[in-house]
């Protein structure tokens, strides 16, 4: 059996009290509790599980980016495809008509401001909703 050597050890005093804390929490000695951290820091025993929770969390992230990345070239398709077919079904405006006209576009603007203002507020993404549709119905269409 071996014997334990004494070692002498100061402390700020919160960091202590965190000491005496966890040790009354766990009921060891504040001894077992210093023991068992110079040990696991001097073993790197805790490196190799921050380093697994880390690369853990790091393709979390990855997989978010991912989605989001799809997400957003999905919107960009979209809206082109929205822009393609608008300016290709707009009649030219006559020359007499351009004021009203720019009047007329600047009222639609503000208003799909407020209604994106709106929408934003709520919480409500268009795309999200898009994705579950055509999600659902892929899961529809290979049960079938």
């Amino acid at each position: 059996m071996t014997r334990r050597q004494r070692m002498n050890v100061y402390f700020e005093p919160g960091l202590l009290k965190q000491v005496e804390a966890l040790a009354e929490r766990r009921k060891v000695s504040k001894s077992a509790v210093i023991e068992a951290a110079v040990l696991s820091l001097v073993s790197g025993e805790d490196d190799g599980r921050r380093d697994a929770a880390l690369s853990k969390r790091l393709d979390r992230l990855g997989r978010r980016i991912e989605d989001v990345d799809e997400a957003v070239a999905v919107l960009g398709e979209a809206f082109a495809l929205y822009t393609r077919s608008w300016m290709t079904h707009q009649l030219p405006v006559p020359a007499n008509e351009n004021e009203a006209a720019r009047d007329r576009a600047a009222e639609m603007y503000a208003r799909f401001n407020e209604m994106l203002v709106r929408r934003l507020a709520k919480g409500r993404r268009f795309l999200h909703d898009r994705i579950k549709d055509v999600a659902g119905h892929q899961v529809t269409d290979r049960s079938a």
